[in-house]
């Protein structure tokens, strides 16, 4: 007979299929990013989202207060560093400024995940936590 703990973990699950799309506003851009918060830490602020960049968007040059990953389910994601397909992780680390979108041809599905609270900041912000350095 086996023993069973009675501490066993509680789960926290998000059925993303069938959960609606949410849209994430972004006035800087101009844009409605349609995604799915699937989980999101009370104790570190780590969040984990389901994404979906429609065929032709950039997000233009960004910063976050945070690093974050991001899993290719399908489609292409199209960075300021290249193009990464399906089963792909690129992390981009705190402290810089990124682009990154769909390619011209398709959508882009992909998981994103942050090691603290979510937060965007653009050059027209006053609170980016990155000067953006320029050759200008």
């Amino acid at each position: 007979m086996s023993t069973v703990p009675t501490n066993q973990l509680e789960l926290t699950v998000a059925d993303s299929g069938r959960m609606p799309w949410d849209l994430l506003e972004v006035p800087q851009i101009n844009a409605q990013i349609p995604v799915k918060v699937l989980f999101s830490d009370p104790d570190t602020g780590m969040e984990v989202f389901l994404i979906r960049y429609r065929a032709g968007f950039m997000n233009t040059w960004h910063t976050h207060p945070h690093a974050h990953g991001m899993y290719i389910i399908d489609g292409v994601l199209n960075t300021h560093k290249g193009e990464y397909g399906p089963g792909s992780f690129v992390w981009f680390p705190e402290g810089g400024w990124m682009e990154h979108g769909a390619t011209a041809v398709n959508d882009v599905t992909l998981l994103f995940i942050t090691n603290k609270p979510f937060a965007i900041c653009y050059e027209v912000d006053d609170n980016h936590p990155y000067p953006m350095n320029t050759n200008d």
